[in-house]
């Protein structure tokens, strides 16, 4: 079986937080002199516009802090880290494009790499011999353990600053410059060379572009469509590995979802900010017009409160979602049919015969025909972070028509038995199961819906399904409501130390989803955000 293995792109930016976040030595030291120096670059106005990914932090000190400063984070850490020395230091990353290759392991099995070719700029608000110091010695000393050692260090007068150039014992080379206070540091020479035509006014820089984040921002970023495009192979490479072992079925992921990635989403962008729940990280998927306005009137918000069935949420549920839409069968239409003319024909008849697979998890053979026998408010939760133990909570219309639309692995012509005051069947194998309790059905993982029977006979009142009561208060038609454990706290491990060995990292989460004539637009509000989650890339 063929494998590919991606080096994320996030696993890069969060080595390059580190790498900046020492410049803190040198600032300490000399923090009076800053005041002296020359006036600082915005990294955006160095980048070439043609990037195809740039993510920034216009404070660097200010991003940190933001997760540093959540009550999770302080309940975990023995110790809150310093950060003003990287107050004020700007930070730019831009992916100007991705290197593939490929080495055949034997006549079966290969290893792929996907590499982004990436320039990562630094406004320092340093002098410039503090700035060439720690170039040559601390991102040197970062260099040369990240290519496991033995790395050759040439430097040279170039572009009107100090040129370096790192040479690992495999030929791997990684290049930076200084001039003045702004370090430019990368994998790829040609990318620097841009960043410095764009600074010599020969080309021009992304800061014109009007989608990237306000400069009041904690974070931002912008993929432009090209960045799409591959961000979409790389991504379903991935999805059609993990798809099993049928070289078909990986073929053709791997060939029809980039390809209705790309007709679909022109470019994306990126903005986080701190607010009083948490860091908000809001992204936007700007869509073609005939894709945005089909999904803006198909997949949107019903009229009314949201029957939210919150009895039957148990204490040790993962996440809960609650779909409320005007229709909930039309929704799902208008999603297969979109995919289908993203596509061949005969692609696009692959596509509708095979979608109702992502419902056979909830034990639904015939998705239409549930989602037509069911009310607007759909409650899915679950209890496994592989997403194998789920369950999807409705309002029946027509229980008739729901039974028929179940798997016929739910044996349904057998007598029910009575579990906490509800009428139940099971699977043969006993992984299934569904539920009739009043006018709620419950269908999927039968341990599951045991859990969620014993929470409402017994009502149990958890945090949790207070949490997922407020949220579904939410206009848009989708929201989330999520914890995730880490146990290995690794996030505070890469900051501070944990105050106990055995005390896991919680991170809560709620996720927002909602639909224009121009975009899909995600807004998840948690105590770490993306930022934590670039900063975790480290313990990793």
């Amino acid at each position: 079986m063929n494998a590919v293995k991606n080096r994320s792109l996030a696993s890069h930016c969060g080595r390059l937080l580190r790498i900046f976040a020492s410049l803190s030595v040198f600032i300490c030291v000399h923090l009076w002199l800053v005041s002296c120096s020359s006036k600082p670059t915005d990294p955006r106005t160095v980048v070439p516009a043609d990037s195809l990914i740039y993510l920034e932090t216009q404070d660097l000190g200010k991003a940190l802090r933001a997760v540093t400063e959540a009550e999770a984070f302080k309940n975990a850490a023995a110790t809150q880290p310093n950060l003003s020395p990287v107050d004020g230091i700007r930070l730019g990353v831009a992916v100007t494009g991705f290197e593939s290759s490929r080495q055949d392991l034997n006549e079966e099995q290969a290893v792929g790499t996907v590499t982004p070719r990436f320039v990562a700029v630094a406004e320092t608000n340093a002098w410039n011999y503090q700035a060439v110091s720690f170039a040559e010695n601390q991102l040197g000393e970062f260099i040369n353990d990240i290519y496991g050692g033995g790395v050759e260090l040439v430097t040279s007068q170039k572009h009107d600053g100090k040129y370096l150039v790192w040479t690992a014992q495999d030929g791997r080379k990684a290049f930076g410059l200084v001039i003045g206070s702004l370090i430019f540091f990368g994998n790829d020479e040609s990318a620097i060379e841009k960043c410095v035509a764009v600074r010599s006014g020969q080309a021009e820089s992304i800061a014109e572009n009007p989608k990237l984040p306000p400069a009041d921002s904690l974070a931002g970023g912008y993929v432009a469509p090209d960045g799409v495009a591959q961000i979409a192979n790389i991504a379903t490479l991935q999805l059609a590995i993990g798809a099993g072992e049928e070289e078909e079925v990986r073929g053709f992921i791997a060939r029809v979802l980039p390809e209705i990635i790309r007709k679909s989403i022109t470019d994306a962008s990126w903005r986080a900010r701190k607010t009083e729940q948490g860091i908000e990280d809001s992204y936007i998927l700007t869509t073609v017009p005939e894709v945005g306005k089909v999904f803006s009137e198909t997949v949107r918000r019903g009229d009314g409160t949201p029957d939210i069935p919150a009895q039957f949420i148990p204490a040790d549920v993962i996440s809960a979602t609650r779909y409320e839409l005007a229709d909930p069968q039309v929704a799902w239409r208008s999603l297969v049919l979109t995919a289908q003319n993203q596509t061949d024909g005969l692609s696009g008849g692959v596509i509708g015969a095979f979608s109702g697979a992502l419902f056979e998890s909830y034990g639904v053979e015939k998705p239409e025909e549930f989602l037509a026998a069911v009310g607007r408010t759909i409650v899915t939760l679950r209890f496994d972070e592989e997403g194998e133990e789920v369950i999807a909570i409705a309002t029946a219309k027509d229980l008739a028509k729901v039974k028929a639309a179940l798997a016929q692995e739910i044996k349904l012509s057998a007598k029910p038995e009575k579990l906490d005051g509800a009428d139940v069947w099971r699977s043969e194998d006993g992984d299934l199961m569904f539920a009739v309790a009043g006018d709620k059905v419950l269908v999927g993982h039968a341990e599951s819906i045991q859990k969620c029977l014993r929470a409402a006979a017994t009502n149990q009142n958890t945090g949790f399904r207070e949490r997922f009561l407020v949220a579904s208060n939410s206009p848009t038609p989708a929201v989330t409501v999520a914890s995730d454990t880490d146990p290995s706290a690794a996030l505070v491990t890469v900051m501070s130390a944990r105050k106990t060995e055995t005390e896991p990292l919680v991170q809560r989460f709620q996720i927002n989803t909602s639909f224009t004539p121009n975009a899909i637009q995600r807004v998840e509000v948690s105590d770490f955000g993306l930022i934590g989650s670039i900063i975790e890339q480290f313990a990793k």
